[in-house]
């Protein structure tokens, strides 16, 4: 019997392996242009927003990249240097090291975390409050973050001013907490507390309202289990509940608090009426970019700044996203 299986198996012929048929390039690409051409209408929704991203995001960055490793003056052509203009950023760029890398971190340091804690609290009792003042007091804070730059000239510059006429000055003369008037805006001692203050003001926005949302959505029913599992307090409600339930909103807020805080160098130079700040208590990365760039017209070191500027604000976004993002976003 089992030579009989044997002289079977043997006489069997084997069929050889079919060989997988390679697609034709003419075909794949015609069935990528058919896919396209499938869903034209999707392509035609984002297609404003790709030539907006691609004309003044994307070809500016590689523009930037490609600048940094060149000499440029914006009257001659470009001139390739290689690593120079980074070499002389980080080992030789006194102004750099000494006055705009440590200002900005302190400005971010403070400002960033700052007011990315108080665009959540404010949002979180604001949604405390009955719907017939919730969307006043989310008017309220929300709005001087869109008028930045009338309230700049209307109540931050008469109230700072530096002699007995200015509001902040004339009070605290009165209530006896200073015996002569301060400089707050033209003092190195107290320039970078005041950029602070008006930067924190007006920090309420997109990321505040995107947080508000946040917190208006989360599912009722969650407060209502946790307290049948043991929460008693606001505080674990928020902790347990609030936060993981809008970790999308958190991380958006934290995105556009990185991106107004590293961009907000502006401040300085409005706040003290010169360029440069005095004795330099408010130079920032952004104006030591502007200074290079549209004062000495250094544009391939300026864009050098910028791209480092760039790596700085990615590495501060990538921390956002261990914090709040997932892997579904």
């Amino acid at each position: 019997m089992l030579n009989k299986i044997s002289n079977v198996a043997i006489s069997t012929p084997v069929k050889a392996s079919a060989k997988p048929q390679v697609e034709p390039q003419e075909s794949r690409l015609g069935s990528l242009l058919s896919e396209i051409w499938a869903y034209r209408l999707s392509y035609l929704f984002i297609a404003p927003f790709m030539l907006c991203f691609t004309a003044f995001i994307f070809i500016p960055v590689l523009a930037a990249v490609g600048l940094s490793f060149t000499y440029f003056n914006a009257i001659e052509q470009p001139r390739f240097i290689g690593w120079q203009n980074f070499q002389y950023l980080i080992s030789q760029d006194l102004l750099f090291l000494k006055y705009a890398l440590p200002n900005t971190f302190k400005f971010a340091l403070i400002v960033g975390p700052g007011g990315y804690i108080a665009a959540f609290s404010l949002a979180w009792l604001i949604t405390q409050l009955p719907d017939s003042l919730r969307r006043w007091f989310a008017l309220a804070m929300y709005t001087p973050s869109l008028t930045i730059g009338i309230a700049m000239s209307i109540v931050w510059l008469p109230m700072l001013t530096g002699d007995r006429i200015g509001y902040l000055n004339s009070i605290l003369l009165q209530l006896g907490f200073i015996d002569v008037p301060k400089l707050w805006v033209t003092s190195k001692d107290y320039l970078m507390n005041s950029m602070i203050v008006v930067t924190l003001w007006s920090s309420m926005g997109v990321g505040f309202l995107a947080m508000l949302a946040g917190i208006l959505n989360v599912n009722k029913e969650l407060y209502e289990a946790g307290r049948l599992d043991g929460i008693s307090s606001r505080i674990q409600e928020i902790w347990f509940i609030t936060i993981p339930s809008m970790k999308p909103q958190m991380l958006f807020g934290a995105v556009m608090a990185i991106v107004a805080t590293f961009k907000a160098g502006a401040i300085g130079v409005e706040l003290s009426g010169v360029n440069p700040t005095p004795e330099y208590a408010g130079h920032l990365i952004i104006n030591h970019i502007d200074d290079y760039g549209f004062i000495r017209f250094e544009m391939g070191y300026a864009a050098a700044i910028s791209v480092f500027l760039l790596i700085l604000m990615y590495v501060s976004n990538k921390l956002s996203w261990t914090l709040f993002g997932s892997a579904d976003d």
